[in-house]
């Protein structure tokens, strides 16, 4: 949410931090733009993962019936 370079900044931060990020871009404070409707792509529809392991069920299941709507 907040980008890249913070990501790769705060990796090794405690979760507790992690979480403060995330809070204070969904609220637009401490400097950081407010990210609007924002969705963790497993909760989104169509469902997507975050790599291309594979091993997300639920994704992988979308990607073998999505050609049968027609639609990519």
């Amino acid at each position: 949410m907040a980008g890249q370079q913070s990501a790769n900044a705060n990796v090794a931060e405690k979760v507790k931090t992690q979480k403060s990020i995330i809070r204070a871009c969904l609220k637009g404070e401490g400097g950081r733009e407010k990210v609007e409707n924002w969705l963790p792509r497993w909760m989104a529809f169509p469902v997507a993962a975050y790599t291309n392991r594979g091993g997300f069920e639920t994704a992988d299941t979308w990607a073998r019936v999505q050609p049968l709507f027609g639609r990519t």
